[in-house]
């Protein structure tokens, strides 16, 4: 985990971003440039490294409770606000991320880490054209093969997300493209049901414009042949940092 901490002599929220890439490799265009963005709004950043395939099912979701569970240990040392932990999650790295906002609770890596639930709990999530279902009409066939690893293919249900949504999801912002062709928009939107269903409170932002892989739709994070703008998507966060805002206490300010 690569860490990016503001000066600071209050504490501050941290955005832990989970890079996209197929659960096959992490995007670069997804990680420093979204950690130096979150730093611009006012959050400290890290990027994590997580497993990725060749592996077995839960190996990166134990390596994102560590994550958690390393900053929520160290809270003091880094000026970390403790209730405002943010997971991050672009693509495939939505999915891991959404994948520890629906289980942190259930037990499931009781036995596999060895931190206690409220250790490996994120206060909100942020995702970002996330894969979520494994529903064969709608998802990214690749991660979900990747994220179970090849012993575990009869497990597509366990990981398609929409269906394990309990009230202990946190509070998520969520934003997608209606273009997006590789992970297609109802991916989101079953998310977003299954969020309303169970009262979770959540934002979520349906662009029209825009293929999969925007990271920040910005010159910065554009591909090498120049794809990857657009122009009305570049606001995702400062929508994010106003939603945010609106629900975590401002220390300078004292504001709620």
């Amino acid at each position: 985990m690569k860490t990016y901490l503001l000066e600071t002599s209050v504490p501050l929220p941290l955005v832990l971003i989970c890079p996209g890439g197929g659960y096959e490799h992490l995007s670069e265009r997804e990680s420093d440039p979204v950690a130096r963005k979150m730093n611009s709004l006012g959050f400290h950043a890290a990027v994590l490294s997580y497993s990725l395939a060749p592996m077995e099912f839960p190996a990166a979701l134990c390596d994102l409770a560590e994550a958690v569970a390393t900053i929520r240990g160290r809270v003091a040392e880094w000026n970390v606000n403790p209730d405002g932990i943010v997971v991050a999650g672009f693509s495939a790295g939505g999915h891991l991320a959404a994948s520890l906002g629906c289980y942190w609770g259930f037990g499931l890596l009781d036995d596999l880490v060895p931190h206690s639930k409220d250790e490996i709990r994120p206060n909100y999530m942020l995702l970002c054209y996330p894969v979520i279902t494994a529903d064969v009409k709608h998802c990214h066939e690749g991660s979900i093969r990747n994220a179970l690893g090849k012993n575990n293919l009869d497990m597509r249900d366990f990981v398609s997300i929409e269906n394990h949504v309990e009230p202990s999801f946190p509070p998520t912002f969520m934003w997608h493209t209606l273009e997006d062709e590789a992970v297609p928009a109802e991916n989101s939107l079953l998310l977003a049901m299954a969020l309303r269903r169970e009262g979770i409170d959540f934002e979520y932002h349906l662009f029209q414009k825009g293929c999969h892989g925007l990271s920040l739709a910005t010159p910065e994070t554009a591909k090498p042949d120049g794809s990857c703008q657009q122009k009305e998507c570049v606001v995702w966060p400062e929508l994010f940092k106003a939603w945010f805002d609106s629900r975590v206490r401002c220390p300078e300010s004292g504001r709620e």
